[in-house]
């Protein structure tokens, strides 16, 4: 008995003195900041060491990742923080004597910008982040954790315009950007989406937004109605679907053009029916116009007529359609946002292709469950950077892996207004693929080489095929 008692004490006393020794070791491990060199030492056949010595570029990202991490996989690291990508969701930039026009605050926040939540999400993990990021990005004194989002703020603001995009979309290393220019204010604030081809190494594309589509479309019909001529709501329903999908047919046409986006989601929730009533589409028509008639414009949020127009969209589009799913500013109704509300359109329409944008957050997995489900299904991950905290950023990204196929994976920053946007989204997607993928391989439930291919299609080679860029990835000297 008194030998058995003290086997126990040994055993547990090994146990105890293992995890103080692992802690002690955790402690001291080095993390790892632009400019650093790191070694990866390897064992070759013949129990030679050999090492690899990779240099960080300086001011490419704020990197915390334990050191022995990034030695053990620094191929692996070296794709994920060098490899191109195509932002295959983001939009314009401001123009010039626009650009302190938005809060800076929406960086990393969707809150609204007279709302004190949007002065709350300054004590948020994302902004700290961020801060410290944009900081290095900016070139700011060493001590990044230590500045406030202000300083760092006053520091873009007080740039030369060119140099700050040049420094953002430099450390971004964005090959292509697909930009929806159907954002409220963008015509009258922002650049036009070619002007960005200065900042990136191949030429931009466009996402035609079809509600804008649609709203332009109905304002123009009731615009020449005459007063003295009263058409019948069927006649106007007729001439606005001849309209729209002969605009729909133009995009299709344009080479410029590399697929549809509909923010159903914002507007009448993600519950698209597959069909409605022809008198539900008329009446939600009929009280469309008599607000146009009011006001002279419209913001069209009427069920049955929002989801007839993106039926007919989805009739005939050979591009890809863009859904805004889940995440989103206080004018989305979150229960009405979680993509599981779309397996009937989905199903209903197997030959369009569907792009469930920003993860679906908070939904990931009803969204991973869609695409692991459905051929023509793919997810978006972007907008969670930098707007969720770095562990949630990785959670997201493990989430998607649970169930996605990794060949239906795209990656965006959801990039707007302001070019600090594409460099968070940027730094912070690679940082969380990497985090995440290195694990993957220490566990042994992949190699690193086919992490790497992982890699290599989540940032560039998916979209590439989807949205069909034919682009060749043009990688860093």
């Amino acid at each position: 008995m008194a030998a058995s008692r003290s086997a126990r004490l040994t055993g547990i006393a090994g146990v105890v003195w293992s995890w103080l020794f692992v802690r002690r070791k955790a402690r001291k491990r080095p993390c790892i900041k632009p400019g650093h060199q790191i070694r990866s030492k390897h064992q070759s056949r013949a129990n030679c060491n050999i090492y690899i010595t990779t240099e960080l570029r300086p001011c490419t990202s704020y990197f915390t990742m334990p050191l022995k991490q990034i030695s053990n996989y620094p191929e692996l690291y070296k794709t994920c923080m060098t490899y191109p990508a195509i932002d295959n969701h983001a939009h314009p930039l401001l123009k010039i004597e626009h650009r302190n026009d938005m809060a800076y605050e929406n960086i990393w926040s969707d809150a609204d910008s007279q709302s004190p939540a949007l002065c709350d999400s300054v004590h948020t993990l994302a902004c700290y982040k961020a801060t410290a990021q944009l900081a290095s990005v900016l070139g700011m004194p060493s001590n990044i954790n230590d500045l406030t989002w202000e300083q760092v703020r006053a520091a873009a603001r007080g740039m030369d315009y060119d140099e700050l995009c040049k420094a953002c979309f430099g450390s971004a290393r964005i090959q292509c950007v697909l930009f929806d220019d159907g954002l409220g204010g963008v015509s009258e604030l922002a650049e036009g989406y070619r002007w960005h081809d200065r900042y990136t190494t191949s030429p931009n594309k466009r996402i035609v937004r079809i509600e804008v589509v649609a709203e332009d479309i109905l304002v123009r019909i009731v615009q020449a109605l005459k007063p003295s001529v009263k058409m019948a709501s069927e006649e106007i329903l007729e001439k606005f679907d001849t309209m729209f999908n002969a605009a729909i047919s133009a995009a299709l046409d344009d080479l410029e053009v590399v697929a549809f986006k509909s923010i159903a989601c914002y507007r009448t929730g993600l519950d698209i029916s597959p069909a409605d009533p022809l008198s539900s589409i008329i009446s939600a028509l009929e009280d469309a116009v008599a607000t146009i008639e009011r006001h002279g414009t419209i913001r069209l949020a009427s069920k049955a007529f929002n989801d007839h127009f993106v039926r007919l969209t989805l009739r005939v589009a050979t591009k890809p359609v863009q859904f805004h799913t889940g995440l989103g500013d206080p004018s989305l109704l979150l229960s009405t946002a979680t993509p599981s509300l779309m397996q009937p359109i989905i199903r209903a329409y197997p030959d369009a292709t569907f792009v469930l944008l920003h993860a679906s957050y908070p939904f990931t997995r009803e969204a991973g469950y869609l695409v692991a489900m459905y051929k023509n299904v793919y997810l978006d991950f972007g907008e969670i950077f930098p707007q969720v905290s770095a562990e949630g950023q990785r959670g997201v990204i493990r989430q998607l892996l649970e169930l996605c196929p990794t060949n239906k994976i795209m990656w965006s920053t959801d990039g707007h207004w302001m070019p600090e946007t594409f460099a968070l989204g940027s730094l912070q997607a690679r940082d969380a693929i990497f985090a995440v993928l290195s694990e993957t391989v220490q566990m042994g439930d992949l190699s690193e080489k086919r992490a790497m291919e992982i890699v290599k299609n989540m940032l560039f080679g998916n979209a590439n095929r989807v949205y069909v860029l034919h682009l060749q990835p043009i990688l860093p000297r």
